[in-house]
């Protein structure tokens, strides 16, 4: 699983499109309690204003566990990756994906896995 290349551009792009469905599930929450007010100044329904907490703490679960997958994925990549085991590389990577959450994730995949050429296999002669 770890050279598979569709878990790891999953996993590299993952955050940045979990970033962009918390924005357009925040707005569609908006909206849902915003259309439900009713306009004469009565008491709103509270089932109907609060009707899309449900769907908006799934997604935010949801978002929140691939992200923690992904931290997960590329730390045993760079763990495994032998061209970070000569230096102190890896103790930098790992500190990145900490702290920068999805963007660390998303350098690494460009930078180590895209960008390293393929090593092909020694010929004898």
């Amino acid at each position: 699983m770890l050279k598979s290349k569709f878990w790891q551009a999953f996993f590299a792009l993952a955050p940045f499109v979990s970033l962009i469905l918390i924005f357009v599930g925040y707005a569609v929450f908006l909206i849902a309690i915003l259309t439900t007010i009713p306009q004469g100044g009565g008491k709103p329904d509270p089932v109907s204003v609060f009707g899309g907490v449900g769907v908006l703490v799934f997604t935010f679960s949801t978002i929140f566990l691939i992200s923690m997958a992904s931290l997960v994925y590329y730390i045993v990549h760079a763990a495994y990756n032998p061209n970070l085991r000569e230096n102190n590389l890896l103790i930098l990577w790992i500190l990145l994906f900490i702290f920068t959450s999805g963007l660390g994730q998303f350098i690494y995949w460009i930078v180590e896995i895209v960008n390293k050429p393929k090593q092909s296999p020694a010929h004898p002669s």
